[in-house]
């Protein structure tokens, strides 16, 4: 443990860094970066310089090289290196200045891959794709596949016209990167094993945030939290295979946690066949389709203590049909949901602020400003053993819309508050198609259907 007298020296160093001119205080700066790389190498001692106009691609790979077989760093002193085609070996560790160490993509293949490695860190680097071509045989400017455990941290990666980090079969965890302009998405992890993702920001990205995928669905345990995901595109098209801030597909145990979400051209968070995923803390605002989806083949989901603003959806659980099931849904606050989307749904509408099919709790929530309906339960026959208890309805036409086809299951719907619905608190539909007066507490007509100790309340 470290004694006060030698915290109190750090503390006074770095308040003596702040107060440097520039100059000095990047001499510093790059100093305090070479203070825990004793016995490393120094790429300015290896004629690998800042600025230098001829390709030093070789010369650093010849170091990496060299470094990684004596299981030892390379340090970049700050500045601009202009390589391509870089190769990481096994224990490779690489640590420049934050935010001053440049790399910057020549063309004509990547900038920097490895494969079937135990492990290997990059620290401190930004690596800068300039919007050059990439190869097709890599699917990121930075491409990794099958590492053991990659650590990637303090680094900026931008301008890739694919995605700015590609992993596949990796473990490890990359940590307060910030990650823009990625033509498609700004980090996607494909097979991971029990991988990180924390405290990044990802933003401006062409076609997604943050992707975590399998070529078959099993177990993922990848942990994303504490990232801020902003201004993701749509360019590709479609009905939300693109434009999603944090997506998931056929990843199970999955956490996605305490994230902040804006500006997504489809949802904010996206799982789709993702069982026993926890969706919980997260903000997510101004989505343009569904803030928070589950969907198709998944068998558990939480969904909990999220705040979302502004969606066409809310929170949808969704494909009963596929299997979809097993979820709760409780202590959400959701605001400003508009009937209006990214394209014209061809089965249902939008507008809903929660939208659930299938062995499912809806509770303790808080929806307000829905502008079809804050609750739509079930979809036609698709709707099986619901509870939806003790929410807090306000100020949209409908409260609730449950399905009342032959086949739906049972479902209790009681203590709840809907304040203003001026079209009735609780309605009986048919798909699209409502079916009689609001349906009272007490004897609904429909056998699977008990609604009991709801409150109804004017605006």
């Amino acid at each position: 443990m470290p004694s006060r007298r030698s915290v109190m020296i750090g503390l006074g160093g770095l308040f003596a860094t702040a107060a440097l001119p520039g100059s000095l205080r990047l001499a510093s700066a790059q100093t305090l970066a070479m203070a825990e790389l004793r016995g490393g190498f120094d790429a300015a001692e290896a004629g690998i310089l800042p600025g230098a106009e001829d390709d030093q691609s070789a010369k650093l790979q010849d170091l990496i090289d060299r470094a990684a077989a004596l299981g030892q760093p390379v340090f970049l002193a700050a500045g601009t290196y202009e390589v391509a085609n870089l190769e990481l070996r096994d224990g490779s560790r690489i640590v420049g200045v934050p935010g001053l160490t440049r790399l910057v993509y020549r063309g004509d293949g990547h900038l920097m891959a490895a494969q079937d490695i135990r492990r290997l860190s990059l620290s401190g680097l930004t690596f800068d794709g300039a919007n050059r071509w990439l190869a097709d045989y890599t699917e990121g400017l930075l491409s990794f596949r099958s590492v053991d455990d990659v650590t990637i941290e303090a680094c900026e990666i931008t301008g890739s016209r694919k995605c700015g980090i590609y992993l596949a079969r990796c473990g490890g965890r990359i940590d307060t990167a910030r990650i823009s302009g990625a033509a498609e998405a700004g980090i996607c992890a494909i097979e991971g094993k029990a991988f990180s993702i924390r405290n990044n920001q990802i933003l401006d990205c062409g076609n997604g945030g943050i992707l975590v995928h399998r070529w078959t669905k099993g177990e993922d345990a990848t942990v994303i939290t504490g990232n801020r995901v902003a201004r993701i595109g749509a360019t590709n098209g479609g009905t939300g295979q693109y434009g999603n801030g944090i997506n998931v597909f056929r990843a199970d145990n999955v956490l996605v946690s305490q994230n902040h979400v804006s500006d997504c051209a489809f949802s904010a968070i996206r799982a789709n066949s993702a069982s026993n995923i926890t969706i919980s803390g997260n903000q997510a605002f101004r989505s343009g389709e569904t803030a928070i989806y589950a969907e198709f083949e998944f068998e558990g989901a939480l969904i909990t203590s999220n705040i979302i603003d502004g969606a066409a959806i809310g929170i949808s659980v969704a494909n009963f049909d596929h299997g979809g099931r097993l979820s709760t849904v409780s202590h959400n606050i959701i605001r400003r949901i508009v009937n209006k989307g990214p394209y014209v749904p061809t089965i249902s509408s939008f507008g809903f602020g929660i939208s659930v099919e299938a062995d499912t709790l809806v509770s303790g929530n808080l929806v307000e400003g829905a502008e079809t309906a804050a609750l739509a339960i079930g979809w036609g026959p698709y709707l099986r053993n619901v509870i939806v208890s003790d929410n807090i309805l306000r100020d949209s036409p409908e409260g609730m819309r449950v399905s009342v086809v032959e086949g739906a299951g049972k479902t209790v719907i009681r203590g709840n508050i809907v304040e203003g619905a001026e079209k009735g608190a609780i309605c009986g539909y048919r798909w699209k198609e409502r079916v009689g007066d609001e349906l009272l507490d007490g004897e609904t007509g429909y056998g699977h259907l008990s609604v009991s100790d709801n409150t109804r309340a004017a605006a």
